[in-house]
């Protein structure tokens, strides 16, 4: 996550399916996986969603603020702190390697996620949000790593006993090789017991939510997900 994605059609995917996860009453928690801004393209730049009604079908409390997020000028993850917008626990510490080496970042990255792990340890649910989804070897250890989230980040909390649920963005590949990752991801052993279901966002640049899901959380989690696809969302989500 950016600060200048603040308020976009992904924040609006993502935060209407964490209001309804809400609805089960299992606590939610969300790491934001914040990097510095970029600047080396118009990311961010997908709002023309706050000028369509059929997205204020989906969740008009939610399109409503978003919108009054972006046309303030104010966009910057702090903005969405807020129990109006999700009753949860966030961390928005940011995630930064501008000019260290690869052991500094390793230390820099290894203090930032146990700092997570304990803002986020009583939550039922844990959401990453990394600009990029998993880590892919090429990436591994350098310094764009901080746009990936990594295997062991994600077993760290299902380990302590949340649900885990990470964003992937799609990339010129189909939706067999995503499902295919997070399969590997669930056998490699790392995720004893759990459970998955994928869903995929459709709107503007496709998106996908995997959900790692302890067997006590994952029927809540299902009936919550699958209200949320009878409901006028079913046009912006499905699952995969």
């Amino acid at each position: 996550m950016q600060n200048r994605y603040t308020g976009d059609i992904g924040d609006f995917g993502k935060l209407g399916l964490l209001r309804r996860l809400s609805m089960s009453g299992l606590s939610i928690g969300v790491n934001w996986y914040l990097t510095p801004d970029e600047t080396h393209n118009n990311d961010g730049s997908h709002i023309n969603y706050l000028k369509k009604s059929s997205f204020s079908d989906c969740d008009k409390q939610l399109w409503t603020v978003l919108g009054q997020i972006v046309d303030s000028g104010k966009r910057a993850v702090s903005e969405l702190d807020r129990p109006d917008i999700l009753s949860a626990s966030f961390y928005s510490q940011i995630l930064d390697f501008t000019g260290a080496g690869k052991s500094e970042r390793q230390t820099i990255r290894s203090q930032w996620h146990s700092h997570a792990v304990q803002r986020l340890r009583n939550c039922d649910i844990i959401f990453v949000d990394p600009d990029n989804g998993l880590i892919v070897p090429s990436q591994d250890g350098k310094p764009k790593s901080s746009k990936y989230v990594l295997p062991s980040e994600l077993a760290d909390y299902y380990n302590a006993g949340a649900s885990v649920i990470y964003y992937q963005h799609k990339a010129r590949l189909n939706d067999e090789f995503y499902i295919e990752k997070n399969k590997q991801l669930i056998s490699s052993g790392a995720f004893p017991g759990a459970e998955s279901i994928g869903l995929k966002f459709i709107s503007t640049s496709q998106r996908y939510y995997f959900f790692l899901m302890h067997p006590e959380h994952s029927n809540l989690i299902s009936h919550c997900i699958e209200k949320m696809l009878n409901s006028p969302w079913k046009k912006y989500f499905v699952q995969i």
